[in-house]
This record gives C-alpha cells, sequence and structure tokens, in this order.
C-alpha cells in the first residue's frame, strides 16, 4: 500500500475519528456510529475505505462487525514521518532553550542604577 493511498485515506476528519476511537479498543459497528454521530451507512462506508487501505481489519461475532486498528500501516506512516519529527524535535529544542534563556534573563537582579 502506497504512503500516499493511506494518508488520502486520513485526510478525511470522520476517518481520523474512527481511527482515534478504534486506537482504544476494537469496537462494534453500532458503537463507531453513535461515537462519531454519523448514520451507519455513512459510517460503513468510511469503515470500507479504512479496511480497503488495509488501516482496520473487521472480525464477525456474532450478527455483529467488530473492527480494530491494524498497527502495521502506521507503523508505515511513523516511519516516513521520522525525519520530519527530528526536524520538529531540533527546532522545538531551540525554542524551549531560548524561553530558558529569556527566562533566566528576568530572574536575574537588575544592576543598581546610580
Amino acid at each position: 500500500m502506497s504512503d500516499t493511498v493511506l494518508w488520502s485515506a486520513l485526510a478525511d476528519p470522520h476517518r481520523r475519528a474512527i481511527v482515534a476511537l478504534l486506537l482504544e479498543r476494537p469496537r462494534a459497528v453500532g458503537e463507531i456510529v453513535e461515537a462519531c454521530g454519523l448514520s451507519q451507512p455513512s459510517t460503513s462506508k468510511h469503515l470500507k475505505v479504512l479496511r480497503e487501505v488495509g488501516l482496520v481489519r473487521v472480525r464477525q461475532e456474532a450478527q455483529r462487525r467488530v473492527y480494530a486498528l491494524d498497527p502495521a500501516p502506521m507503523a508505515a506512516l511513523d516511519t516516513w514521518l521520522a525525519p520530519y519529527r527530528r526536524l520538529w524535535n531540533a527546532g522545538l529544542d531551540a525554542l524551549g532553550r531560548r524561553l530558558d534563556e529569556t527566562s533566566d534573563d528576568r530572574t536575574r537582579p537588575s544592576a543598581p542604577k546610580d
């Protein structure tokens, strides 16, 4: 599965909300419908997209379909993001150092004025 297809699937806010729900635990379709506030047909369409790109897997439990995250595609996205994370962390570290310096400057006593 290409990164583009995964990013495209996750571009939709409803699908991201479903992924966030499934991060907590596997859920039946009815639970996902209720939590997301979408209709059952709309939720099923979003789940189909997520299933087709491999982000979720489904199992049948009697009359219910239970969806769970598949961690493999998320690991691929994490690998793709790694160089950017290093860039962000370096920038955030530099910002943190600058804020610490600014804070230190404010807490130092001022030199007495003549």
